[in-house]
């Protein structure tokens, strides 16, 4: 079976000073999660591992460097599903935890459910995961451009990774810090599984990113995979399920998408997304922040 890895650090717009960050990131997440699999890792152990990059690194909206609501506070969502029963386990809502994808990957394998908010806290304490202060999560960057309430050119966006591993086993991961200002108690479509996230062993796994209002009522995770039966190609694939939302909804959207025999594909309708992926077949990784005409 074809082990590949894919990451995004999120469809939006990336100004030139933000693009080497960007690839950078993206490239040490997909080399991260690379190094699980040829390792002999399964491919959650993969997606958990390139998402905790992500996760470290303000250059992306997931824990550090998370976006901050209309009342200056940062709330962390995320979510993990793997593919060969459809486990599924998410968090939202949450404050103080480090690493949101762990605590949703530990759900995932005690009782598949969505915790939100303190209970979700208690669940990350009580399992060990790593607990910080609310404001450790806010980076100097996200506080000035809150304060200072002006146009963000480099919108930062949701994170997220699928994998498959040497078992043909697929796993998918997403994680955000929602929208900027964003009201208090706001959930989007990260945490979500069959909007923010989808894996099938049969079929494939996508993680998407965008407006969350725009992305769950069309399924866009869940209608993607569904689009690989019949051997589609991913690509062809997830250029069909953003041209569907962008036929339904208004809003920016986009996804990774892997196929069972680990072929990639990932499209946008934003300006810009930041991916990396890396595949038996591949030399080194490959990285872009847009797709060349």
């Amino acid at each position: 079976m074809t082990k590949a890895i894919v990451v995004h650090g999120g469809a939006k717009t990336i100004s030139d000073d933000k693009a080497k960050a960007n690839i950078s990131g993206c490239l040490a997440a997909v080399e991260a999660g690379w190094s699980v699999l040829t390792g002999g890792g399964s491919a959650k152990d993969a997606v958990e591992a390139a998402i905790r990059v992500l996760e470290d690194n303000p250059t992306f909206n997931a824990s550090i460097g998370a976006t901050l609501d209309s009342e200056g506070e940062v709330f962390l969502d995320a979510a993990m599903m793997e593919g060969s029963a459809l486990a599924w386990g998410g968090v939202a809502a949450v404050q103080g935890v480090r690493h949101p994808i762990s605590v949703a990957r530990k759900i995932m394998e005690d009782k598949p459910m969505l915790l939100v908010s303190k209970g979700a806290e208690r669940f990350a304490a009580e399992h060990g995961d790593d607990m910080c202060a609310p404001s450790d999560l806010i980076s100097d960057e996200q506080r000035r451009e809150w304060e200072e309430e002006g146009a963000v050119i480099d919108r930062p966006a949701t994170v997220g990774c699928v994998a498959i591993d040497g078992d043909g086993n697929l796993a998918a991961g997403t994680s955000t810090g929602g929208l900027i200002n964003q009201p208090p108690g706001r959930v989007g479509d990260s945490a979500i599984v069959g909007s923010g996230l989808y894996a099938d062993n049969h079929l494939g796994a996508c993680s998407t990113t965008g407006d969350g209002e725009s992305i769950i009522p069309v399924v866009l995770a869940k209608t993607a995979v569904d689009l690989l039966a019949d051997n589609q190609h991913p690509e062809e694939a997830a250029q069909k399920v953003i041209e569907i939302l962008a036929s339904k909804v208004t809003g920016e959207a986009g996804c990774i998408l892997l196929d069972n025999q680990g072929r990639v594909g990932w499209a946008y309708n934003s300006q810009d997304m930041a991916v990396a992926y890396m595949t038996e077949t591949m030399d080194r990784a490959a990285v872009f922040t847009h797709k060349q005409a």
